[in-house]
């Protein structure tokens, strides 16, 4: 499984009710898409919860890679970027995906980075996160949660999303987590949950 998200920051005057009709109409479209797990399309107005910015930022998780490629390569996001621009687009390899079965409900969303230094111990970042991700949906604190790794950039390190149905953000121990990275939108650090507006179907 790979996870994939990409963030349009939007005008401070940009009418945000177009993202909310834009959620509403097109958003059925993706139910039932090949080896898509869920997504979960999360927007932020300017001003609320903390936010700085008017944001528009889905998040993919996908059951095999193949998926992530045929949208990419779909007339989807043709259309997307032809409305909003070329995104650079993220992507983590999947440790530990744990979704609720029934992830409707789910409001906010949250993205946690913890830095991960040259030869850290991943064996044991895995298990502890993987662990976390997990106890996150069974203790009923999240509707969804995943977390996952990247190498490939400044990003790299370890992923944790949860998406849950109220903007109350679990407290983590054990773990020293670096500032947010410069344009994140998702991290617990100082950045404003993020609201999702409709999470899509689980497969």
């Amino acid at each position: 499984m790979i996870t994939m998200q990409y963030s349009f920051t939007l005008p401070a005057d940009y009418d945000m009710s177009i993202i909310d009709r834009r959620i509403r109409d097109k958003g059925p479209l993706l139910d039932g898409f090949p080896n898509l797990g869920f997504k979960a399309y999360l927007s932020a107005r300017k001003g609320e919860f903390g936010s700085h910015d008017n944001l528009y930022t889905p998040f993919y998780l996908w059951q095999r890679p193949e998926g992530a490629s045929d949208f990419l390569c779909g007339p989807g996001f043709e259309a997307l970027t032809s409305a909003f621009g070329w995104p650079q687009v993220r992507t983590w390899i999947v440790w530990q995906a744990e979704i609720s079965h029934d992830i409707a409900p789910a409001k906010f969303a949250t993205r946690d980075v913890l830095q991960t230094e040259p030869y850290a111990p991943l064996a044991d970042i895995r298990r502890a996160e993987s662990a976390q991700a997990k106890a996150d949906v069974e203790t009923g604190n999240a509707l969804a949660s995943v977390s996952g790794f990247r190498t490939d950039d400044l990003d790299a390190g370890a992923l944790q999303t949860v998406a849950r149905n109220s903007r109350d953000r679990r407290a983590h121990a054990g773990l020293s987590r670096r500032p947010p990275i410069p344009g994140s939108t998702l991290n617990l650090d100082g950045c404003p949950a993020i609201q999702c507006q409709r999470a899509g179907k689980r497969q």
